[in-house]
């Protein structure tokens, strides 16, 4: 009887815990909203680059419904909070990602562009070399890469020297049935697109993030990704097997954590500034984990759940950074299915990152976006503080575009 009762009380207690999780309100204003451009349909997903040379991050954004790859060069300032100077630089259709990258170190910004769908191509935008023709849609030139076609559903790349030779690879990544990690082997003239080389490096269910990092302190680079489905689902990262020879051994796989939920998008950051570089990542189930790294090797991990519900959509991404100037990292993330619900939110860092302590705060507030995507923390309006930069693709139909929101919070301080 006395253990029946002890039972009782846990599970009280257990459900009086939750239950003051999920009654915590988020509390605050609402970001006000500046549209960059909401000329297509389906914005998604947003990368950042100066390639102009103005010292401002600009954005590439590749539209799927709308079946095109645009650029915007950031005014700055003031001007920020207005329509953003855009040229379209190719036609894309079902587009997935588009990521800058100056491919033949011409010292002009190209875009590469990722496509899923029936088009299973990633396509190649040639920038022009006069900064001052960057907005002419005519001085853009686009090629598809040979050895990508209908190869697979391609979701994500990111460029990165990985053998040492010649100019850029590119690390690529894709979904589904023939789903691979890899990369793009660049050839002595990276204008010879036809010889690019792919060289897999691991089977992927549906790419979610790729990040390049040095996670064993070999001194060359690393593949890091979160993995949505399949054998291998989860956070891991893949390990270099090294520059010459060595280049055509098998890349290890390390598991990081996520193996039990389905992960969507991850961003590596040192949360708890214990100097080793964490992850976090969103997930399905209406949480952000914490993969706390324990020790230089990038072999231990430990994982942190922290709850994301607070009358918000289901977590899509999320991103790091010092959102009410008290120099603490605190957690923005986005969100799908958020109809009539919290879309974008940020949870204040209360001083423990090791305790689900963390308090929530609207961002968009519940009136407008459904499907938000991935998301960039910068100081757009040169006010000092950290604004969100991010897209959503279904509100209306076309989506509410590409945006950002003017944080208020640190206004007071």
């Amino acid at each position: 009887m006395r253990s029946f009762s002890l039972f009782v009380q846990a599970l009280l207690l257990t459900l009086s815990s939750s239950t003051a999780v999920l009654s915590i309100s988020p509390e605050g204003p609402w970001w006000e909203l500046h549209v960059v451009d909401d000329s297509s349909r389906g914005a998604d997903g947003v990368k950042l680059a100066d390639i102009n040379g103005d010292g401002l991050m600009d954005v590439a954004t590749g539209w799927e419904e709308g079946d095109i790859t645009r650029v915007y060069l950031n005014p700055g300032g003031a001007s920020s909070k207005q329509k953003w100077p855009a040229v379209t630089v190719g036609k894309t259709p079902q587009v997935e990602d588009a990521v800058f990258v100056d491919l033949d170190a011409d010292g002009a910004t190209d875009v590469v562009s990722c496509c899923e769908g029936k088009t299973r191509t990633m396509f190649v935008h040639w920038g022009p070399k006069q900064v001052e023709s960057v907005l002419d849609p005519e001085a853009w030139s686009q090629a598809a890469i040979p050895q990508s076609r209908d190869r697979m559903q391609w979701m994500f790349a990111w460029p990165m020297q990985v053998d040492g030779r010649y100019g850029v690879d590119l690390i690529a990544g894709g979904k589904n049935a023939g789903g691979e990690i890899g990369w793009f082997e660049a050839p002595a003239n990276p204008r010879e697109l036809e010889a690019f080389r792919w060289h897999p490096i691991s089977p992927v269910g549906w790419t979610m993030s790729i990040w390049n990092r040095d996670m064993d302190g070999d001194n060359d680079i690393d593949v890091v990704v979160s993995d949505r489905y399949g054998q291998l689902s989860g956070c891991r990262w893949l390990e270099n097997p090294g520059p010459g020879p060595a280049q055509s051994q098998p890349w290890r796989n390390h598991f990081m954590g996520g193996r039990d939920n389905v992960v969507l998008s991850m961003v590596l950051t040192d949360l708890d500034l214990d100097g080793l570089e964490d992850a976090l990542v969103a997930v399905v189930d209406f949480k952000i984990l914490f993969l706390r790294r324990l020790d230089k090797s990038g072999l231990r991990w430990e994982t942190h759940e922290i709850s994301a519900d607070y009358g918000a959509g289901k977590t899509r991404a999320v991103a790091v950074g010092d959102l009410n100037c008290d120099g603490r990292k605190d957690i923005a993330f986005t969100t799908w299915g958020a109809a009539g619900i919290h879309g974008v939110m940020w949870l204040e860092n209360t001083g423990n990152v090791l305790v689900d302590s963390w308090r929530p705060h609207p961002i968009s507030g519940t009136e407008k976006g459904i499907k938000f995507d991935r998301l960039e923390l910068l100081d757009l309006d040169a006010d000092g503080d950290l604004d969100l930069l991010t897209c959503e693709e279904q509100e209306g139909g076309p989506g509410l575009g590409v945006f950002w929101y003017e944080n208020p919070m640190c206004q007071s301080r």
